[in-house]
């Protein structure tokens, strides 16, 4: 198996602590958001081998194993992060499979290069993402339910959010949710950004249930994604506990620290909260309008100790074991390629010890047998 170097992205809603502290070094002072491990072209991990990428690209079949290579084609398919939000993430929401083919293929035909601010599809796959809390882990997940919308905007009092309110009870649950938050994302620039403004003056005073839309109104200020966000389900994860997003479904990371695995894409469509594009008739092509518990995930726990973060997805599987001192070695060899990353105490990985933040590569079928006291994630795709 490789150890991994792994690449630390900057993007200004970082934390500047979190992952310092979990590597157990000082902070740098910069923001530090996310750690990249896998083979993802932007920032892949390096080996004494070279890159993830060139490692694989030398031989897929014998490090990914020919049934993933069969399923998934020749690259690592999941691109696992630990990711510190010191302040809200754009808020967001990702295509299907079919839709983000058909949106690729579309823009390369109109010639919109794949670096341009506008493009939507940078690639033709689908992002479904999985966030595990490490930390006490605040984030938004799905609309509420229209009639709970309408009840929490119209407790601001602030008038022009009355037509909103009034929407929100005419009509049925789908077309309610499709035309306010049209409306809010079309609305005029100026008018919306006082709206927005009297709403979060409106939210400091309340405080309570409102408290996280004044902290995102402070970080965005005058933006429509602070009275979208109000639309959606604010979700506080404890430690172990996760949230799957599947295609979409509109959310946002607020803050905390996190084990995050996705399929390998780059395709996001905001919906506000950020200075970047926003293409709001493509947007609500892609979201999905209904109202939704979010789904707060709890491992299920195998009788050797793993415990697994299920999803309805095949291009990765996430689980964790909790070793305690003194407990017998596990062995993890599996006929699939492994990421194995340790977040708390000291793992031993074949012969690398591993401390929190640290993590290796582990080929398909390669001898892969843990012990130690700690804690140490799972990534691996189901064939």
């Amino acid at each position: 198996m490789d150890r991994l170097d792994n690449t630390i992205r900057p993007y200004a809603w970082g934390s500047t602590t979190a992952i310092p502290e979990l590597l157990g070094v000082a902070p740098s002072g910069e923001p530090q958001a996310e750690m990249w491990m896998g083979a993802h072209p932007g920032a892949p991990s390096r080996t004494a081998r070279g890159t993830l990428v060139e490692v694989i690209e030398a031989d897929p079949e014998g490090e990914l194993g020919a049934a993933a290579v069969g399923k998934f084609g020749p690259r690592l398919p999941f691109l696992l992060k630990i990711l510190a939000a010191g302040a809200p993430l754009s808020l967001q929401v990702h295509p299907n499979l079919a839709q983000a083919k058909e949106g690729y293929e579309d823009e390369e035909r109109r010639g919109i290069p794949v670096d341009a601010g506008h493009r939507n599809y940078k690639d033709a796959n689908h992002k479904p993402e999985l966030i595990c809390a490490l930390t006490e882990f605040d984030g938004l997940c799905g609309f509420r339910d229209p009639n709970q919308a309408a009840a929490l905007l119209a407790g601001l009092g602030v008038d022009s959010l009355k037509p909103y309110v009034d929407l929100l009870h005419a009509h049925p649950e789908d077309a309610a949710l499709r035309e306010v938050l049209t409306a809010v994302l079309s609305a005029d620039p100026e008018e919306m950004a006082r709206t927005v403004t009297e709403a979060a003056t409106a939210c400091a005073r309340l405080g309570g249930e409102y408290a996280p839309y004044a902290d995102i109104a402070h970080h965005y200020p005058g933006d429509p994604g602070v009275i979208a966000a109000m639309l959606l389900n604010f979700v506080r994860l404890q430690p172990g506990e996760a949230l799957f997003l599947g295609a979409g479904i509109p959310h946002a990371y607020l803050s905390g620290l996190g084990v995050e695995i996705m399929a390998n894409s780059d395709n996001v469509l905001r919906c506000g909260l950020t200075p970047k594009h926003v293409d709001v008739p493509e947007l609500l092509r892609i979201v999905r309008f209904e109202a939704a518990d979010p789904g707060v995930l709890r491992p299920e726990a195998s009788p050797d100790g793993e415990e697994v973060y299920e999803t309805p997805i095949d291009e990765f599987r996430l689980s964790r074991y909790v070793l305690p001192e003194g407990g017998a070695a596990h062995d993890l060899t599996r006929a699939t390629p492994q990421i194995l990353l340790c977040t708390a105490g000291s793992i031993r990985a074949g012969e690398h010890e591993l401390s929190p933040g640290q993590s290796v590569f582990v080929p398909a079928g390669e001898k892969a047998e843990v012990s130690g006291a700690g804690t140490v994630f799972r990534a691996t795709v189901i064939v």
